[in-house]
Formats: C-alpha cells, sequence, structure tokens
C-alpha cells in the first residue's frame, strides 16, 4: 500500500521545467492556462495538431467507423515540455507498447560522438564549413506500416470521437525511427550521397579534389561542404523538409562549437557542464568547491569503508555519478580515470558522494578547459626511429590490411600519433592495471579511454604492453575509419610510451616473451 501511495504521488506531483509548471495531459493543460491566465499549453498543442494536419498523418473516418480486425487501436497522448527560453512545446505521442512488437528488427542507429567529432575535424581540415540543421517533425515525412488508428480526444476539437487512421509514423510507434531512416537514406541517396562502410549515418559525396559529409542523428544533420546552403536549399525546394536551426554549428550532440581568438575551432561541453554544476547547487544548497583535481593522490575509492548512504542518497550519488559519463565522451577527459566511481554505484557509501562531490568541484574549476582542433601537422624529425630488419623474423614481409573497397583518398593527408601508458595495480580488490590511452589527428586530440585490463599482471613491464596491445588495435580501428572516410594518411602512426623496456621488445626482432598472453601481444603489436 505504501509502494502504491508512492507511485501514486510521483504520477500526481507538479513538474517543473525552466521554472514553469509543465501540464501531464490535455486537461491539466487547460486548468493551468486558466490559473495562469494565457494560452501557451493549449497553442503549444493546436501547433503540434496543426503540422500533424498539414503532413496529412491522419486519415478520418468519422463517427463510429470500424478498420478491421487487422487494425491495431492505440491511445495517443500530449507530452509537453518547456524550452529554456520559455517556449512551450507538445508532442503528440502514440502508444506503441500497445501494438505487438515487431518479429524484423527496427532498430535505428545514430551517428556516434567520434563520428561527429572526426567529421568536424575533416572539415576544419580541408577548409569546409561545418553547419547544423533540424528537420522539424521528421517522423511525420514518412508513412508507416503499421496497421493502427486511434480514437480522437478532446485535444482533437470537433473531431473528437473520430476514428482516425494512422498513416505517417507518430512518435511512440516500434517503426517510426527506422521508416525515417529510410526515408533520409533515400533522400541522400538521389542527391549523390553514399553511406560510408564505417559509419553507416556518415554520408559522403564525391567533390573532386575533396569529399563532402553529412552526418545523421535522428533528425539532427551535420553538414561540412564548402556550399553548404546549397544543400540546405536542396532540402527545402525538392524534398519540402521544414528545417530549423540552420547555420554554422554552435551546439551539437551536447557539445558547444566556437572559434577562439585566434580563428581555431573549439569545442567543449560548456553548457552540459553547467547544467550538471547547477543541478549539485540545487541538491546541496551550494555550488561546488573547486578542486584541483578529481582524486586525491593514492585514494582508492573501492576499498572505503565509510557509513552507506540511505535510500535518497543513493539515488542522488548515483545520479551524480552518471552525469560526468558524457562530460568525458565529449572533451574533459582528464576526469575518466576519477569515473571509476561508477563500480561502487551498486551501494554507495558516504565517502564516494564525498569524491563525487569532488570531482564535480574539478569540473568547476575547469569548466572552461576546450579541445582546440589544430589541423597542422607534428613535426617528429627530432624523434630518433630506428628500423630493424625483420626479414628473417615470423613478420617477414608483413604489411598493413588496407581495406580495398575504401573510397579513394581525398584532401589533406593526417598523421595520427597515439600515446599509451598504464597504472600497475590500480585495482586493490583485482589487482588489475589500468590502461590510459590518447590518440590525436594532426595535433587535435580525437580518442580516449582508461579502462581496467582484462588480465592481472604483476610488472610493470607486462602491464604496459598489455595497453601497448590495446593502443595497437585501437589504432587500426582508427585508421580504418579514416580510410573509409577517404582520408589520406600520412605515414605510419608514431605510438609513444614511457617504458623503454616496451618500446625496444616492440621494435626489436625475436624478443623473448615468458607469458602467452604478453606474447600474443607482442605480436599483435
Amino acid at each position: 500500500m505504501a509502494n502504491k501511495a508512492e507511485l501514486h504521488s510521483f504520477h500526481r506531483k507538479p513538474m517543473c521545467m525552466c521554472g514553469f509548471q509543465v501540464p501531464r495531459n490535455h486537461a491539466e493543460a487547460l486548468e493551468l492556462d486558466r490559473v495562469n491566465g494565457n494560452t501557451m499549453g493549449i497553442d503549444a498543442e493546436m501547433t503540434e495538431l496543426n503540422q500533424i494536419d498539414e503532413h496529412k498523418s491522419f486519415v478520418d473516418k468519422g463517427v463510429g467507423f470500424n478498420p478491421g480486425s487487422d487494425h491495431k487501436r492505440v491511445r495517443v497522448h500530449m507530452v509537453h515540455a518547456v524550452k529554456h527560453d520559455g517556449q512551450h512545446k507538445a508532442r503528440l505521442v502514440a502508444g506503441g507498447h500497445l501494438t505487438e512488437t515487431p518479429i524484423d528488427s527496427v532498430h535505428s542507429s545514430v551517428v556516434s560522438l567520434r563520428g561527429a567529432m572526426l567529421l568536424a575535424f575533416i572539415g576544419e581540415l580541408n577548409g569546409l564549413k561545418i553547419w547544423s540543421t533540424d528537420v522539424g517533425n521528421a517522423y511525420l515525412e514518412t508513412h508507416t506500416k503499421e496497421k493502427v488508428h486511434i480514437i480522437a480526444g478532446p485535444e482533437f476539437g470537433d473531431r473528437e470521437g473520430h476514428v482516425l487512421v494512422v498513416s505517417n509514423a507518430l512518435c511512440g510507434l516500434h517503426s517510426s525511427g527506422l521508416r525515417w531512416s529510410e526515408r533520409l537514406a533515400d533522400v541522400l541517396r538521389e542527391m549523390g550521397f553514399f553511406t560510408s562502410h564505417c559509419e553507416k549515418d556518415i554520408w559522403m559525396r564525391n567533390k573532386g579534389d575533396h569529399y563532402e559529409y553529412i552526418a545523421a542523428c535522428v533528425d539532427n544533420l551535420m553538414i561540412a561542404s564548402k556550399d553548404p546552403d546549397s544543400i540546405i536549399k536542396m532540402l527545402i525546394e525538392k524534398r519540402q523538409f521544414k528545417l530549423k536551426g540552420t547555420g554554422p554549428t554552435e551546439f551539437h550532440l551536447g557539445c558547444d562549437f566556437f572559434r577562439d581568438e585566434e580563428g581555431v575551432l573549439c569545442y567543449a561541453p560548456k553548457k552540459h557542464i553547467e547544467k550538471i554544476l547547477d543541478n549539485c547547487r540545487r541538491i546541496f544548497g551550494a555550488w561546488p568547491e573547486p578542486a584541483t583535481s578529481p582524486l586525491t593522490t593514492g585514494d582508492h575509492p573501492k576499498l572505503d569503508t565509510s557509513v552507506l548512504l540511505k535510500d535518497d542518497d543513493q539515488k542522488t550519488c548515483q545520479s551524480l555519478i552518471g552525469a560526468p559519463q558524457w562530460v568525458i565522451q565529449i572533451g574533459p577527459f582528464d576526469i575518466q580515470t576519477a569515473v571509476i566511481l561508477s563500480r561502487c554505484r551498486a551501494m554507495p557509501r558516504q565517502g564516494h558522494l564525498d569524491r563525487v562531490k569532488r570531482i564535480h568541484g574539478d569540473l568547476s574549476k575547469m569548466r572552461h578547459a576546450t579541445i582546440e582542433t589544430r589541423t597542422d601537422a607534428p613535426d617528429y624529425s627530432n624523434i630518433p626511429v630506428k628500423l630493424y630488419d625483420w626479414e628473417h623474423s615470423c613478420h617477414a614481409d608483413a604489411k598493413e590490411e588496407v581495406p580495398l573497397d575504401a573510397p579513394a583518398p581525398k584532401g589533406k593527408p593526417v598523421t595520427v600519433t597515439s600515446f599509451f601508458d598504464a597504472n600497475l595495480y590500480h585495482d586493490l580488490i583485482s589487482g588489475k592495471s589500468v590502461a590510459g590511452i590518447l590518440h590525436q589527428l594532426n595535433k587535435t586530440p580525437i580518442d580516449w579511454c582508461s579502462k581496467l585490463q582484462l588480465t592481472v599482471e604483476t610488472a610493470t613491464f607486462r602491464s604496459e604492453y598489455v595497453a601497448a596491445r590495446t593502443c595497437t588495435e585501437q589504432v587500426i580501428d582508427l585508421l580504418l575509419t579514416l580510410r573509409y572516410l577517404g582520408v589520406p594518411i600520412n605515414g605510419p602512426t608514431m605510438v609513444l610510451g614511457d617504458n623503454k623496456s616496451v618500446i625496444n621488445s616492440a621494435a626489436i626482432p625475436h624478443s623473448r616473451m615468458h607469458k602467452r598472453w604478453v606474447a600474443l601481444s607482442y605480436h599483435r603489436v
């Protein structure tokens, strides 16, 4: 009974966004408009319904029509939201959970964050303009294959009680995402674009001496082209897409894009960090105290024995641990080791909550940290590289596997640099080491990771050799991605580590390896 009462209270308590109470349904929107003396909620619903009617998303069959047993009746409801500028939005969402789950896959992928960053780098490298745009009511641009109908509610006005057969892909239906993905793919193919083998949501078009790109994340498009305006005009005039927010990229996938005083393209999750810090302020009543590092030296969160948190504090701690995860993917990767706290989310303690506050304090101090897109090639002429004769080893005549179906390389070449290191016996519970890896294209950080190794190593040499193997596998993946994006690669990858024994053993033939997994790592490198 207590659980039911709590759930009932959760569904009935007021919801607020950006200082406005958000209605949960049409009746509540009417009541809030009456109390506030305005028509913001109803106006948002009318805007949504007008757009749905403009796309002819329903076939009105009148009152009492029977669409047949092959049609499934579903419910629809309005989902309200308020943007940062106070604009009220409403979205008509269908109850797709009432239909049977399709046997065929309806998965619709989106471009990865690394793919978007690669597109921004390649565009900056070749002097392309980076634009973004948003397709309004994207799902309504395509028809649905699901046979469903609804009985219109009071939000439909004069059509209340009418049987409306759904013809377009409404939000909430199982296959709507896939239908829009197929529609967008058909449009881009007709425009001369082809999909990349490394990322199916990055589209390319040959422009002679370079490629232009479009990265799709559902209805958000990121364009890299010398003339993005012509692409926008084609989508609007010929394809009748209703685009909004069109122009040079300023915000994409939670990341801010801007240029510094030197005109260099930069990206950083400034708005996302500000939102995280503001959430922390609301919870604790004060801004996080600035910290000089995410964790103190020699700290091991897994060994914490402080008191267990209560239920509400547990949820707070778990939420605060998860919040920086997206930040790491976008930019401030220096806190990635500290987010090992995610392994303590099941039963967080007071000490873990204190550490989370410190991580937020480090983010607060470094909130303006930025990744610069430096496209000039690094100079490694001062680094001595000694080449050895591998002719009489088991790796004689070994060559890098280059895909035969990759597009012809065009544009300026890139130099790949990778750094690797390992922290021996980082996890005092399992005894595993942590590998830290950073990849650069020219002088721009493009990918990074910090994670526990799969094996337990008892010597620095072996843990760093395993890190070198992981780094090498990631380099192979990165090079393959670049080749499938049509990027010329300048020479071999420069892989740098701080353990001379590992470097020499990897470069000199006939090195002796006494452990099988280290030997396998050696041969892989």
